[in-house]
């Protein structure tokens, strides 16, 4: 008879227990008691968010096991019993359930958390992927999500040798992920909470985003492009990417630039698809904010197009497609980094020397351009320099018969370009240089790829 009390009353207790269903995330504070169920399967991710406090207080403990529906897991062990150990505010544990299990929570007190399930993986996760920043000006930012979905190109071969046009047509974008921005002053100390999407989005996000749109920056996939408007001028600013509605990509940092900053934003160039930064052009027509292909002077864009489509003509005078032309490139190799070398020189970059790092390759010019005359006249900045290896890495990749030279490190290379931040200013070896790279997830960058 006292069995059969006891196993009514463990039933009971089971049948208060929330039952946390798969793909699904559970949103609330602890239910009492503080225990949830989890459904039979060959294997379970569970995961854990908080979505209030910080990292220096103390936060709850989350146990798991897979023994039974009626386990009370905790702190005092038990069979087959494991701790969800949290950083940053998250956490989560993989394992097999046959027959079910629960989750027991200890110490939450009225702090909100979130629990998701799925047999495909944690729903909760910082992610290794970063977001990236373009260029921002006193008041507005060009601003994108991590690559996702990369395109796949296949290498053209003989006969049928062709390579992209200087004004290529991009494919069809991908169904567009889940992707939310956050965006706040350095000042309000983001990381030091918990890094989690239920935290950082409970968080009033600065500036207003006047354009979302898919953009194909490169080879590594697809981004989600915002450009923010609304922001302060001469002010650090925290960014965070959430994707998927809980995973994290972040944080990263950039830096407005001073309210004298003249110089608008330029993205969103089919035939010079990285770029996405501030140019010396007067202010777009209004009420546009920045200049794209839609409406970028044919004057400054045609040059650039015209030197694309004749360097692609002759380029297919080599024999790429026939004739084994290296183990390590291809002549689609040199045309995309050709693009990318005619487009930092052709395109120049504004800095504003109030916020660029002390080091970075600045330039006092005056229009109009040497590299492009097109540029409009009577604009005086200051440019940040294109990098050097972005000259380096076309001479690698293209056939000697080309003829394309860089300068050399030891002579005149610096006065037209930013030498040794990647490679060594000497030898140039490759990364060899001061920073390693043109730019960092702080907002320094040093010089212009």
């Amino acid at each position: 008879m006292l069995f059969l009390l006891l196993l009514h009353v463990a039933r009971a207790a089971a049948q208060n227990r929330p039952l946390l269903t798969l793909d699904n995330v559970y949103s609330q504070s602890a239910p009492s008691p503080p225990f949830f169920t989890l459904p039979s399967a060959s294997q379970l991710a569970i995961s854990v968010a908080l979505c209030s406090g910080n990292l220096d207080t103390a936060v709850p403990r989350f146990f798991v096991t897979n023994s039974s529906s009626t386990a009370s897991p905790g702190s005092g062990g038990g069979d087959d019993v494991f701790e969800i150990i949290l950083s940053q505010g998250q956490g989560s544990w993989t394992g097999v359930f046959p027959s079910g299990g629960v989750v027991g929570v200890e110490g939450a007190g009225q702090m909100p958390f979130e629990i998701g399930v799925s047999q495909d993986g944690p729903l909760h996760e910082i992610l290794d992927t970063q977001p990236l920043v373009g260029d921002s000006t006193g008041t507005a930012a060009l601003l994108f999500s991590p690559a996702y979905s990369a395109p796949t190109t296949g290498i053209p071969a003989y006969p049928n040798y062709s390579l992209p046009a200087a004004i290529p047509s991009l494919p069809a974008p991908p169904a567009p992920t889940n992707c939310t921005l956050v965006v706040s002053p350095t000042s309000n100390s983001l990381t030091s909470m918990p890094q989690t999407a239920c935290m950082l989005t409970s968080l009033k996000s600065s500036g207003t985003i006047v354009n979302e749109s898919l953009w194909l920056r490169d080879h590594e996939g697809w981004r989600t492009e915002w450009l923010l408007t609304g922001l302060t001028a001469k002010t650090n600013y925290t960014m965070y990417a959430i994707q998927e509605q809980h995973k994290v990509a972040g944080p990263i940092f950039f830096t407005t630039k001073s309210s004298s900053f003249s110089c608008p934003l330029v993205s969103r160039l089919p035939y010079c698809p990285m770029i996405a930064y501030a140019m010396p052009l007067p202010p777009p027509p209004s009420p546009q904010v920045v200049y794209d292909s839609t409406n970028l002077p044919a004057g400054i864009s045609d040059p650039v197009t015209e030197v694309l489509t004749n360097f692609t003509t002759v380029l297919n005078t080599f024999a790429c497609g026939r004739d084994f032309y290296s183990p390590i490139v291809t002549c689609q190799d040199c045309q995309s980094t050709y693009r990318t070398w005619l487009c930092a020189i052709s395109f120049p970059r504004c800095a504003d020397p109030d916020t660029a790092p002390a080091a970075a390759a600045l330039l006092p010019s005056q229009a109009p351009n040497m590299r492009n005359s097109a540029f409009p006249p009577g604009n005086n900045y200051t440019q940040l320099l294109p990098c050097l290896e972005a000259c380096t890495a076309t001479d690698r990749a293209c056939p000697n018969f080309l003829g394309f030279k860089c300068p050399l490190p030891r002579f005149n290379a610096a006065q037209s370009y930013g030498v040794g931040y990647i490679d060594s200013g000497v030898d140039g070896e490759q990364g060899g240089g001061s920073t390693g790279a043109w730019s960092d997830n702080y907002g320094n960058v040093w010089c212009n790829w």
